[in-house]
């Protein structure tokens, strides 16, 4: 008798979302989605743990269903910019939590268009995850959108965010029209986000590599 085909690494990772690391993160998604019905809400890749994540990375503007299913900093290369840095500096995927500022991805929306109302939306799902992330104490916001969101939150964090020497930093997006420019320029920008990433491990305790 044929055994039955073996699960895809893809499939395995989806599966893994309901562990007890990232199960609350996955439970704030499925809760985001019941909020606008038809909607899609991106999961949090099982590589991180909510138990250990010290820094958010808030992307402004990579939500679209055609890829995993997970939130990512964007396209290839931006993604390939996120795994080098994190590398570089010795940041452990479960240290760090990705977010979208807004969560939601709608039916006839345009994925990569932001309205300030949209970003205000983004306010409360991010004060969840920082609820159920009591160990987090640094946002690195990348885009416009992000950087927005970030002075939002730190107005309207509780004493209870604040209390745990919270800070952000503002970057550029990973990859798209962010990272135009010559070689040079771009390896700039990179450095700038490195940097931005090796203080917020500094503050959160974190040894650098």
């Amino acid at each position: 008798m044929q055994d039955l085909a073996t699960e895809s690494p893809e499939q395995k990772l989806w599966n893994r979302r309901f562990e007890p690391h990232i199960a609350e993160v996955t439970a704030l998604c499925d809760s985001l989605k019941e909020m606008k019905p038809g909607s899609e809400v991106l999961y949090v890749d099982p590589a991180h743990n909510i138990d250990e994540c010290r820094i958010i990375s808030l992307f402004s503007n990579s939500r679209t269903t055609s890829g995993s299913g997970f939130i990512a900093p964007g396209d290839a290369e931006a993604s390939t910019r996120m795994l080098g840095m994190q590398w570089q500096l010795g940041l452990r995927p479960e240290l760090i939590i990705p977010w979208n500022v807004y969560p939601w991805i709608e039916p006839n929306g345009e994925p990569g268009k932001l309205t300030p109302a949209n970003i205000t939306e983004g306010l409360k799902p991010l004060l969840r995850l920082l609820a159920i992330a009591p160990r987090t104490s640094a946002l690195v916001a990348h885009g416009n959108e992000a950087h927005r969101l970030a002075d939002q939150l730190m107005k309207a964090a509780p004493q209870s965010i604040h209390r745990r020497g919270f800070k952000t930093f503002k970057v550029r997006s990973l990859g798209g029209r962010s990272f135009a420019g010559s070689p040079a320029r771009q390896q700039e920008y990179l450095d700038a986000i490195h940097a931005a990433y090796a203080e917020a491990m500094a503050r959160t305790g974190v040894a650098k590599a």
